[in-house]
């Protein structure tokens, strides 16, 4: 029996000791989710390889991470050393034709100068540029519709000097959001943040690529969160002071842990240059986003057909309410989801699923965040009473312009 024991002991010893070397020299060679020393986890379930940090543990206490964030305020050498590997700048060109002089346009003026009917059309090539970020070993970029927009070719060049044709996978213009793919392998990818973990005052990094002239690093803090402008059909920004300029669109914002929280979308100027005031559209949305687009090439909403309004404090009061939350059901789609389920023009809705609403654009996410052909559950005050409804959720129509 000692000696079966023994052998036992000896055998669990040396697997032990295998596990502990694969797992420290050759970590990719194990199957279950692997950890790096960044505190950052592969994301293997998803449509591609993505690399995600862990959520910060609630054991942690307030007076450690401070403490840790103080150490960080010297340099952010570290951060930006990590990040700029996955940070690419986007060069696009398209043919566009030359407008020529209206007298052209006269046959008779064309018949004078021995021109005849063929007056062959001038073309020129349009460039642009923007900045896009590595999400994938794959070769896989996320950066802004409007960066690639009409492009006829797009170019990316890696932090090492590299350059690379690109191909469009696919893009989404009601968040501004887009990806494209280079042919290459082993790319420096990027670390997925938590953007819904995000405060006012955490201080963030954007990188990019400022007409034109190469890579950039700013700094500055979190201003607000979730502001929306009306230019996008669905918004949820990141308010920044980093300065953010043309170039830098498609670029990453990132924690000082290096970890992406935002995508650069625009900057609130009057002069066309950065006056504190720049907007990212947070990771919550562009993961969602970007992975739809890379499994079928376009995004899928959820639609239950109607118009809505923010709630003023005017209309509130003219319903008798003691707050603004909420969105005001202004026009219903006859035939629509939401007719066929008794909604009616009047109703406020104040819950999705269980979740708040607390304005028309945060509606509008919540609904579009729902997979159609699913029931969801809607909460809506009807002569100041609550009334649940279930509504069985349509296809959004493709690109529908927001009341």
């Amino acid at each position: 029996m000692h000696k079966l024991w023994l052998i036992f002991a000896q055998t669990a010893t040396v697997c032990l000791a295998i596990l502990f070397v694969i797992s420290t020299m050759r970590p990719e060679l194990l199957p279950w989710i692997l950890h790096n020393n960044d505190n950052d986890s592969y994301i293997n379930d998803s449509v591609v390889t993505l690399k995600q940090v862990i959520p910060d543990q609630e054991s942690i206490t307030s007076k450690d991470s401070a403490r840790n964030n103080m150490l960080n305020l010297n340099s952010f050498s570290g951060v930006t050393k990590k990040v700029m590997p996955s940070v690419v700048s986007v060069f696009t060109s398209q043919e566009v034709k030359v407008s020529r002089h209206p007298l052209f346009n006269n046959p008779n003026f064309r018949d004078l100068l021995g021109l005849g009917d063929q007056l062959e059309e001038r073309t020129r090539r349009k460039t642009g540029l923007g900045s896009g970020v590595i999400i994938s070993p794959e070769g896989y970029i996320l950066t802004n519709h409007h960066v690639i927009a009409a492009a006829d070719e797009i170019e990316i060049a890696l932090n090492d000097g590299r350059n690379a044709k690109a191909m469009f996978i696919g893009s989404d213009p009601e968040t501004d959001l887009a990806v494209i793919k280079v042919d290459m392998k082993g790319l420096p990818s990027i670390t997925f943040g938590h953007s819904d973990q995000a405060k006012v005052g955490d201080i963030v990094l954007a990188i990019g690529n400022p007409f034109g002239l190469g890579q950039t690093v700013t700094m500055g803090i979190i201003s607000a969160l979730g502001r929306t402008l009306g230019i996008n059909t669905y918004e949820n920004f990141i308010q920044t002071d980093a300065a953010i300029n043309p170039g830098n669109s498609g670029g990453a914002l990132v924690d000082i842990k290096g970890n992406l929280i935002g995508i650069n979308t625009l900057i609130y100027s009057r002069s066309g240059g950065s006056m504190g005031i720049g907007l990212s559209i947070p990771t919550i949305v562009a993961k969602k986003i970007m992975e739809q687009i890379i499994k079928t090439g376009n995004v899928t909403r959820g639609y239950i057909g109607v118009e809505v309004q923010d709630l003023t404090k005017e209309l509130a009061e003219s319903f008798k309410l003691t707050d603004t939350k909420g969105a005001i059901i202004a026009g219903v789609r006859p035939n629509g989801p939401a007719d066929k389920s008794g909604i009616k023009s009047g109703d406020i809705l104040i819950s999705v699923e269980g979740k708040p609403v607390t304005n028309s654009s945060d509606m509008l996410n919540l609904i579009a965040a729902l997979s159609p052909g699913q029931t969801a559950n809607f909460m809506v005050l009807r002569k100041q009473e609550r009334r649940p409804f279930k509504i069985r959720i349509d296809k959004r129509p493709k690109q529908m312009q927001r009341n």
